[in-house]
This record gives C-alpha cells, structure tokens and sequence, in this order.
C-alpha cells in the first residue's frame, strides 16, 4: 500500500495542491450522512492518497463539497439512477461507476444495463494500481 501511495504521489498532476486530505472527523461526518460505513481500506485511501490527481478517471473525495467528485453528492445521484445502496461509488465514469460493497471489493457497475460487470478488484488498492494508475 505505501508504494502504491508513492507511485500515486510521484505522477500527482494536482501541482497546485488544490484538494486537501481529510481527517477522521470528517470521514465520520460523511459516514452519517450517508448512513453507510465506510470499508476501512477506502477510509485509508481516503486519508492518505485522495488528494492525488492522476490520469483520465476522477475518484470520490470529501473536503470540498463544491467538488464534482464529492462523495456525498456522487453518491447520491448513483443511488438515484439504480446503484444499489449498499455500495459507495468510489469513481464515476460516462458509463457507470466504480463500486465499493462493505467487503471493500470494487466492481464496474454500468449504467446501461443496470448491473456489475464481471471483473472485480480485492480493494482499493487493487483497484488503485489495475484502474486509476493506468487511466
């Protein structure tokens, strides 16, 4: 995980530093409002690396609530259009959205079609490395 953080910070496109990393407190805040827990590998990611920018994809980030990718908002609308609601999006896609299930297990969940696509990633970090990092 910590080199995959590295990997993430060395190619980070955000020079500006213009998303900051949140704290616990703010996790916990965002929890409640989405009256979901959030998996303890994506709180990690959320703490440590969600400040990065990589890449084509655009995952969820919860400091600024103006943001198109914050996390309560993006949530929201995916649970408004028929992503389950026992899953937190993580990234949203023209096509769909990444999903996270409270096993913190990523699949591709399309919008077309309503479903998750077969290929799945163990966690965050997986899906770090296999997805985002290659976008």
């Amino acid at each position: 995980m910590n080199d995959i953080i590295d990997e993430l910070r060395a190619m980070n496109l955000d020079r500006f530093g213009s998303i900051e990393l949140p704290d616990e407190d703010q996790l916990v805040e965002i929890e409640e409002e989405l009256l979901i827990g959030i998996p303890p590998d994506f709180k990690e990611y959320l703490l440590e690396a969600s400040d990065v920018v990589v890449g084509t994809l655009t995952p969820v980030t919860v400091t600024d609530p103006h943001a198109h990718t914050h996390l309560p908002d993006v949530t929201a609308t995916a649970w408004s259009i028929g992503l389950p609601r026992d899953v937190i999006p993580v990234c949203e896609t023209p096509d769909g959205y990444y999903a996270m299930s409270s096993e913190g297990v990523i699949s591709f969940w399309e919008r077309e079609t309503e479903e998750f696509g077969e290929q799945e990633w163990e966690n965050i970090w997986d899906w770090v490395e296999k997805v985002w990092m290659q976008s």
